[in-house]
């Protein structure tokens, strides 16, 4: 018997080769169960604990483990859990059982609990399905707490090349958060504005805290009218204003 080799093949053929491989493809991707957790977005005050919920679509009989993610950060791996067991079995560098640990509420629900929070918590925290490597789209865990000093803000006026332009471009300089989420807002004479509004991720500074930076763009005119623009920041519970306008600037 004669060997096949690709020359052997119609145009059609080939085709419906394609068709069947790329079919093949997109029902196992469709069957696929997508990893689930709940809530989006968790606050708590420092000290308490928390709980987030992930629901895993299929049961696969393979351990599943958590991850924590800092802003601008690689991933940290905090534990791992096999269904057969009754608590977690592992637990990455730096995170104790005493701290966090891992339930197991059904073959398909899991839950992470953090007992006894601390600002330093505060993060996106990911469920990982092993084998398929599927992670769910991730808890944001912000922690508060009422000790902790406020960020630091400043808004930067315009540069000179920019008031020569037609729209002119403010910046507002967020450090020393305790956390790295933040919820920055601006206002043009005590009016909420959107449009023209671009705020970045944070980053850690050398001494564990975070920086961002948010910035506004507006018509030149705007500026020249003279008005009040502030920017509001609030970041582990903690609210910061800042107000700048044209003729209090050198």
């Amino acid at each position: 018997m004669s060997s096949l080799n690709s020359n052997s093949f119609t145009d059609t053929d080939k085709m419906l080769i394609i068709f069947i491989n790329l079919f093949t493809l997109l029902s196992c991707v469709s069957s696929a169960k997508v990893v689930t957790q709940k809530p989006s977005v968790l606050i708590e005050e420092k000290g308490k604990s928390v709980t987030m919920d992930c629901n895993i679509g299929t049961y696969q009989g393979y351990y599943v483990s958590w991850h924590k993610q800092l802003p601008n950060a690689a991933p940290q791996y905090v534990l791992r859990h096999h269904p057969s067991e009754s608590s977690p079995n592992e637990y990455g560098a730096s995170f104790s059982s005493s701290h966090f640990t891992s339930k197991k509420m059904s073959d398909l629900d899991y839950q992470l609990i953090i007992n006894n929070v601390d600002v330093r918590d505060s993060a996106v925290y990911y469920y990982l399905k092993s084998i398929t490597v599927v992670f769910g789209q991730g808890t944001k865990l912000i922690v508060t707490d009422s000790g902790v000093s406020p960020p630091v803000v400043k808004i930067l006026p315009p540069s000179s090349e920019d008031v020569s332009s037609s729209k002119v471009t403010l910046v507002c300089l967020i450090n020393d958060m305790s956390v790295g989420f933040a919820d920055v807002s601006w206002f043009v004479n005590g009016n909420s504005v959107t449009d023209g509004v671009f705020t970045g991720s944070a980053e850690q500074q050398p001494n564990e805290k975070f920086k961002l930076s948010s910035y506004l763009t507006i018509e030149r005119s705007e500026w020249e009218k003279d008005k009040d623009l502030t920017c509001k920041v609030t970041a582990a519970g903690k609210i910061t204003n800042t107000k700048i306008k044209k003729s209090e600037c050198n």
